[in-house]
This record gives structure tokens, C-alpha cells and sequence, in this order.
């Protein structure tokens, strides 16, 4: 009786763990469909949404990875974790295919901008869609690389999902605090503030960890340090001429 009362404390914080980062999954699925519902979701629905096809296919990748997300960390915290590791191929391929159509796209974004007589602007803006991909891509990378280690693995996981949250809290910043004006892209620096408002979801998985283990584990600490660092550093190097000169050469080749 002595060491299953033991062990059930640990055995319930292995529960609460699991579920955590289920719970995790969730709540970037419901910032990214919410993020996304007055600009994207609700214009879809109207039929007055209007756009290439490319975007379309983005915004049906980058979603199926929140449903294929809160899936995988169901079924691990379910103790499901052959399942888990069988379907792992599918998140190997879902975010490949991101990882390319996130790049497209921001090279379509530079194309129109360029066409409307904003190519500096456009320009300029490339750099956020394109360092937050490299981002996405490099984190999940690790996190393939670390997958017989579940505590960093998951860890990971998550990191690259919150990375790809500022874009659909920047669309309620966009539709409710933007002042009127001229169609083009925004400035960099307004990036910013919807970045922080959606990586309190890391401040939230680092609160957890301090509460179960003591400390943040070392991927929030330096990922989290990494994420912030990019999107404050996407300003001065956007207005660089080496940075003009990279984006505009990717433009040059795309038209």
C-alpha cells in the first residue's frame, strides 16, 4: 500500500502533464481559427472573400496542422504512443509542405506589393512571414531530431506552434486598431505587439513547468529567448540594403 501511495502523486502528474500540452494544442487552434474568423473564416463564408489559389492552400495547411497538433498530443496524453509515432510521418509532410507554401506565399505577397508600386514596402514586410517560416522549419526539425526525447520533443512541438500564432492575433490588431488607409503592407514594427500577446501562451507553458519540474525546461528559456530576439531584430534588418538586396534578388527570379 506504501508504494502505490507513492506512486500515485507521480502517476497523476504525469496525467496533468500529458494533458497540459493537449490543452496547449487547443488553445493555438482556437487563436489561429479565431485570429484568422474576421478577416479570412467569415469572408469565406460570405463568399466575399477573394484571393489566388495559393492562399487558399495556405490557409487550409497551416489550419490542418492545428487539428493535426491537438490529434498528436491527444493521443500521447491518451498514452496512445504507438499511434502517436505512426501518424508522425503526416506532421513530417504537413510541415514540409508549410514550410514551402509559407515561402510562396510570402514571395506572392512581395509580387503584389511590387505591382501596386510598394516594392521597398513590400519588401521590408518580407521579412516577417519569411524568418517566422525559417522558424517553424528549424524548431520542428529539432523536435523530429529529439523524438526519443519526449520531454524536449514536445516541448519543441509546441514552441513552433506558438511561433506561428503572431500572424492570426496581427489580423484582430489589423481589423480593430488600424487606422484607415491605403492597401499595402503594414510597417514591420507593427508586427510586434501581436507577436507578445500570442507568445503568453509560452509565458503560460513556462509557468507550468516551474510549478511541476522547478524551473523552465531549457527549450522555453532559449527557444523562447530565440522567438523574441527574431521578431524585435526583423525591424533593423528589414531596412538594411543587404536585406533589400537578399528579398529583392527572390523577387527578381519569381517575376
Amino acid at each position: 500500500m506504501t508504494t502505490l501511495t507513492d506512486l500515485n502523486p507521480r502517476i497523476i502528474a504525469q496525467s496533468q502533464s500529458g494533458y497540459f500540452y493537449f490543452y496547449m494544442a487547443l488553445a493555438c487552434m482556437a487563436v489561429a481559427f479565431l485570429g484568422f474568423a474576421p478577416t479570412y473564416w467569415l469572408p469565406l463564408a460570405k463568399r466575399s472573400f477573394s484571393a489566388s489559389p495559393i492562399v487558399h492552400f495556405h490557409g487550409l495547411l497551416f489550419f490542418a496542422w492545428s487539428l493535426y497538433f491537438v490529434f498528436q498530443s491527444w493521443l500521447a496524453a491518451s498514452g496512445k504512443v504507438a499511434r502517436h509515432r505512426t501518424i508522425g510521418m503526416i506532421g513530417v509532410s504537413l510541415a514540409t509542405a508549410m514550410t514551402i507554401i509559407g515561402f510562396l506565399v510570402a514571395v506572392n505577397a512581395m509580387k503584389r506589393s511590387a505591382a501596386a508600386g510598394l516594392t521597398n514596402e513590400g519588401i521590408a514586410f518580407a521579412i516577417v512571414p519569411l524568418s517566422g517560416i525559417l522558424f517553424f522549419a528549424v524548431v520542428f526539425a529539432t523536435a523530429i531530431a529529439a523524438v526519443r526525447e519526449p520531454e524536449t520533443h514536445k516541448r519543441l512541438m509546441l514552441l513552433a506552434s506558438i511561433s506561428l500564432l503572431d500572424a492570426a492575433v496581427a489580423r484582430w490588431f489589423l481589423t480593430f486598431l488600424a487606422p484607415p488607409g491605403p492597401l499595402g503592407p503594414p510597417p514591420v514594427p507593427v508586427t510586434i505587439p501581436p507577436a507578445i500577446v500570442a507568445y503568453l501562451l509560452l509565458v503560460a507553458a513556462m509557468v507550468f513547468d516551474w510549478r511541476t519540474r522547478g524551473r523552465p525546461h531549457p527549450v522555453y528559456v532559449y527557444g523562447g529567448i530565440a522567438l523574441i530576439a527574431i521578431k524585435f531584430l526583423n525591424w533593423p534588418i528589414s531596412v538594411t540594403p543587404l536585406w533589400h538586396s537578399f528579398a529583392g534578388g527572390i523577387l527578381a527570379m519569381a517575376q
